[in-house]
Order: C-alpha cells, then sequence, then structure tokens
C-alpha cells in the first residue's frame, strides 16, 4: 500500500467550510482508506491506500462535498514525493531567526514559466522563494501576515495550499511512525 499525504484546502478558516477531523477520519475510512490519521483543524490526513493518486484526489473531493456540502481542493503527495520535498528545501530550516519562516506551497500542477516569471518577480532582501516542480518554498524574514510574496501565490493560476514549515516536519514524523 502506497501512504499518502492529503492537504485540504481552505478549510476550517474563518469559521467557513467547517469539517471536523474526526468526522473528515470516518468518511475517509468509510470510502476505504487505511490507517487515517489527521493533523491538526486545517485539512491534513496521512492514509494508506493501493488507489492511484488522481483518483484518489477526486474521490475524496467528491465524498467531501457529498458530506459536507461544499467543495475543496485536495492535493495529494506521497510518502516519496514528502521525502524530496523536505530534502529539496534550499532553506535554512533549522537556523531561523526570531520572525523568520518557512512556508511551502504545494501546487496541483506544475506553474507556466509566466506564473513563475510573476512570482520571482517578487523576490527581495527580506522575502525569497525557490520554485521545484508542484512545490513552492518561501523563506519569509519577517514573517508570512505582511508578506508580498506569498500573496503572488494566486497568480500562479494552480490550485494550491501551503503549510509552515513545522507542519510538513511533523506530518513526516506521522508517516515514519506509519512505516
Amino acid at each position: 500500500m502506497t501512504i499518502y499525504i492529503a492537504f485540504l484546502r481552505g478549510i476550517n478558516v474563518g469559521g467557513h467550510n467547517k469539517i471536523k477531523m474526526q468526522e473528515l477520519r470516518n468518511l475517509l475510512t468509510n470510502m476505504g482508506l487505511d490507517k487515517v490519521n489527521t493533523y491538526i483543524q486545517s485539512g491534513n490526513i496521512v492514509f494508506q491506500s493501493d488507489e492511484n493518486a488522481e483518483q484518489l484526489q477526486h474521490q475524496i473531493e467528491q465524498e467531501i462535498r457529498n458530506y459536507f456540502g461544499f467543495s475543496v481542493t485536495v492535493i495529494l503527495r506521497t510518502v516519496t514525493e514528502l521525502e524530496q520535498i523536505i530534502n529539496n528545501c534550499p532553506y535554512p530550516v533549522n537556523l531561523l531567526l526570531e520572525g523568520e519562516s518557512v512556508h511551502l506551497s504545494l501546487l496541483a500542477k506544475e506553474p507556466s514559466k509566466e506564473g513563475i516569471n510573476h512570482l520571482l518577480d517578487f523576490k527581495s532582501e527580506r522575502e525569497e522563494c525557490y520554485i521545484k516542480g508542484k512545490e513552492v518554498y518561501l523563506y519569509l524574514r519577517q514573517g508570512v501576515r505582511n508578506s508580498k510574496l506569498s500573496s503572488q501565490l494566486q497568480k500562479l493560476d494552480v490550485p494550491a495550499t501551503a503549510r509552515n514549515w513545522k507542519t510538513i516536519k511533523k506530518l513526516e514524523t506521522m508517516v515514519k511512525a506509519m512505516k
């Protein structure tokens, strides 16, 4: 069986698209997914399945729409992809100074060259990004709240969801425990 990590976009934010994690775990378990586990309320799910990623993504999105009554973008990565994501991070995640942070935007597909160039135009001394395939790494020296670079991610015109590095590392720990 393949270990997958599902990242749900835009749930439990500002009182919108509310999903209780226990209900989500039950829904996914009833779909036939194995060892379903969630991390925090923002929609991070680790599970096992024999299905392929594309089929699973559509099935999870449809089940959430049918059960909860709203649409959510689901972005899937395998455990191997998660390991590559962590290994590819070019920023000093273990040496961050106060106020600095690293975030990861997970994209549904690779962005266009125009989108990449647009995003790179917003790099500065305070904010950097590194784009590798379907991931955008952000190194923010003054946090994400007022980041001009992170606010440009939507202009890539690719469905995406972002997580801080602490969440990525916690998910890594969860999948290692599952192996």
